[in-house]
């Protein structure tokens, strides 16, 4: 109830610990609770503003998408192709064609943006990414050992990908070990750790036949071409179970913002916390690049652009999964339509703007840090 009193009353928290940056943090907004004071919500106008708009514009993207393309459809034909009572030739297009890929994109989207906003909250860094620290290359030395040596399905791919990915973030945290997870650190460490895998793969690659070789390659460089409803269950099914705990857990998160201490006074285990949500973080990407191979970017600008749009002071992790789906979403939409018919995979896209956001993000960094 001390947050609460807190939060209607804008105070300042107290100094946040290193991983938080060393700005006082302001905790805002409307709090929204049941007649006992069991349940409490705080919620910003503006964050709910900002939800409700990625939502029309996920729908509207969603929309231009499903209608549009080599064989136009109307929106009536696309909803009658949902629902079943479609002509056969709707009927493949929006469910074998179009859906599928769809529903891959918003949920790969998704799942790299709330990684990152788990990151960069809990290392304190706007660097605080899966593919910055290594976590999608360990991923995708997985799902390679997988492709490559085991000849492994889907399911297995996944797999490969998941342990790879956690076995990184083990490495990077035995590197760390002693010193606690902070930004800069975790950062130049993973950095590191991220050229080593990228000299993995290469070596994988070598050792396989110029067929795997090729689709190796090729999944290296991130598409949704191709994708079927196999792949969509697949991340949908990891989405439906890790997103719900990132949300439950991102009050705690919030507190683990604001430091330590205070974290701690507020009955946080700030270490479980830590751990459980590196978990999430890593989980997320690790399944996102199984289905999709290494897309980069998503995961570093997703969080931060719907920061910077909510104003929130915690980590908007709802927020960020629709960014992260609509940019997604938005990236493959134009490499369909505006490079057609070139398969252009959506993965170069992203890595292009990213690249230039990254560039972008380094110099205001530096910026900051010269004031």
């Amino acid at each position: 109830m001390t947050a609460v009193r807190e939060a209607k009353t804008s105070a300042p928290e107290p100094a946040p610990g290193p991983a938080a940056g060393d700005r006082p943090r302001v905790v805002s907004g409307r709090v929204v609770r049941t007649r006992s004071g069991v349940i409490s919500l705080r919620f910003h106008g503006r964050t709910v503003a900002v939800t409700a708009a990625l939502l029309l514009a996920l729908l509207a993207v969603m929309g231009v998408t499903l209608t549009t393309g080599d064989f136009d459809l109307s929106v009536g034909e696309v909803l009658a192709a949902l629902t079943g009572d479609g002509t056969g030739i709707a009927d493949f297009v929006v469910n074998t064609l179009r859906m599928p890929r769809l529903v891959t994109a918003l949920c790969v989207g998704a799942a790299l943006a709330v990684s990152g906003a788990i990151l960069q909250s809990i290392t304190g860094n706007p660097l605080g990414s899966p593919d910055i620290i290594g976590f999608t290359n360990g991923s995708a030395v997985g799902a390679l050992v997988v492709i490559v040596v085991l000849h492994g399905s889907m399911t297995q791919i996944a797999l490969g990908a998941l342990i790879g990915g956690l076995t990184t973030a083990l490495a990077v945290a035995l590197l760390m070990l002693g010193r606690g997870i902070q930004g800069f650190r975790l950062v130049v460490i993973g950095i590191g750790v991220s050229a080593l895998l990228l000299a993995v793969n290469s070596y994988l690659i070598t050792r396989a036949t110029f067929q795997e070789a090729l689709e190796a390659q090729a999944w290296l460089i991130g598409s949704l071409g191709n994708r079927l409803w196999i792949h969509a269950n697949a991340i949908g099914l990891a989405v439906a179970v890790l997103l719900p705990l990132a949300f439950l857990l991102s009050r705690r998160l919030s507190m683990v913002e604001m430091g330590d201490t205070t974290a701690m006074a507020l009955g946080v285990d700030v270490s479980r916390t830590r751990t459980t949500l590196l978990v999430i973080s890593v989980a997320l990407a690790a399944f996102a690049t199984a289905v999709t191979g290494p897309i980069w970017f998503v995961a570093l600008a997703a969080p931060r652009v719907a920061r910077g749009l909510t104003r929130s002071s915690g980590p908007a992790l709802l927020p960020s999964a629709l960014m992260g789906a609509v940019m997604l979403a938005v990236s493959d939409l134009a490499v369909q339509r505006l490079f057609a018919p070139a398969l252009l995979p959506v993965g170069t896209a992203t890595g292009c703007v990213g690249g230039l956001y990254l560039i972008w993000l380094l110099v205001s960094e530096s910026r900051k840090s010269r004031a």
